[in-house]
């Protein structure tokens, strides 16, 4: 069977947008993407973007796993996010060691999710760890089939040695409905506590190591998986984001030519110079953040293609040009909502949960702005101080 193009994989996300709205109210109220939502998500491969091909998936870059995710989330916010959390989850998998990779990957239809917060306790035992946590927050919770989860790992002694990553079975965690927010409602970014969960050794991966490029997969000639590991976990985030920018504009634009604006004699918003100028900005901070993404994407794909691991003040860039992207749609949303007026807060307007899910999604640690923007210039500059290991 010939395998999808990146192409073709956008393709079959766009062709489930009217699904996708067609039930992203419901989504939103009952905060997990509807089944009917993600068993057309799975069912048009959309999982299985990351998954290496020995697995039967595709395989693909991280541009591709923007596009898609964007493409998923002009239909809907939430389910674009899962698709982008779950994708870069089997990425993560696909890093340990291959019987690890194995247990994983049996399942014909894996949804992998993970924290990588180290929220959690270890004990060192025969063959590995005994796990016990707490981890929030973990989005695509009742979908999982494995969790990748952040650990401090220990020595005999009882002492901290390591930051770690491990992959526990959904059998081994349980969840609690804790996801109550305003926005990414869909997401069921619930909370999964294991308790004296055993961990062997071959589902186990150093952080640090890792943030080095130094993976467990014996696979090294798989370009995908010899990716930057913060830049491509960082960058992923923001392919959801450009769905929804996108989504906006369109839903405004479209609107325009009907809309009259409010006490003016405007009849349309189309004939209004400054309503077209708010819509010039809003398009060009949702190009803008689309251009930063893709040449960060080309800079992490390239450099795995040719066997090459970023160097810091690179890694640097990307962590900067993510938050500024992020920043940029947010900006463009505002600008749209704005200009379109109070109507797009309705509870019938898709706008305002489009707004929403932006809102929050872009509140995500690994992409804040400030955190981004100060990481770079520090490496623009040479200056020593780190002010997280995450990068």
């Amino acid at each position: 069977m010939t395998e999808p193009t990146a192409a073709e994989l956008v393709a079959r996300a766009r062709a489930l947008a009217p699904l996708l709205r067609e039930h992203a109210a419901k989504s939103d109220a009952d905060r997990r993407v509807a089944t009917d939502c993600m068993d057309a998500l799975g069912e048009a491969g959309l999982f299985k973007i990351s998954v290496p091909r020995r697995y039967g998936g595709n395989e693909t870059t991280l541009r591709t796993m923007l596009d898609v995710s964007a493409a998923v989330a002009e239909g809907d916010g939430s389910a674009g996010w899962v698709v982008a959390l779950v994708n870069v989850c089997h990425w993560l998998a696909a890093l340990f060691s291959e019987r690890a990779q194995d247990e994983v990957f049996a399942d014909a239809q894996p949804r992998v999710t993970g924290v990588l917060t180290p929220s959690a306790t270890t004990r060192k035992v025969d063959g590995g760890w005994r796990v016990s946590g707490r981890w929030y927050f973990n989005s695509g919770s009742w979908w999982s089939t494995w969790a990748v989860l952040g650990v401090p790992l220990t020595d005999d002694a009882g002492e901290v040695v390591d930051q770690g990553l491990v992959l526990i079975p959904a059998a081994d965690f349980t969840i609690e409905d804790v996801w109550f927010v305003t926005g990414m409602r869909g997401t069921a970014s619930n909370c999964l506590v294991a308790e004296d969960a055993f961990v062997p050794e071959h589902r186990v991966m150093s952080v640090p190591a890792a943030i080095e490029g130094h993976y467990q997969t014996p696979f090294t000639g798989e370009s995908l998986y010899r990716s930057a590991f913060i830049p491509l976990l960082t960058l992923v985030l923001a392919g959801p984001q450009l769905g929804m920018g996108r989504a906006a504009l369109d839903l405004v634009l479209g609107k325009a030519a009907r809309k009259p604006i409010s006490y003016t004699f405007f009849e349309t918003q189309a004939e209004s110079v400054a309503f077209q100028l708010q819509m010039a900005d809003a398009a060009t901070k949702v190009d803008v953040a689309a251009l930063l993404c893709y040449r960060a994407a080309a800079d992490i794909d390239d450099a795995a293609v040719r066997g090459e691991y970023l160097d810091y003040r690179a890694r640097a860039r990307v962590r900067a040009d993510t938050g500024y992207a992020v920043q940029s749609v947010v900006e463009a949303l505002t600008i749209l909502m704005n200009a379109h007026g109070a109507g797009g807060f309705a509870d019938t307007s898709p706008l305002q949960r489009i707004w929403r899910d932006c809102n929050v999604a872009a509140r995500h640690a690994v992409v804040s702005p400030a955190v981004g923007a100060e990481v770079y210039g520090k490496a623009l500059l040479g200056v020593d101080e780190k002010i997280t290991p995450l990068v």
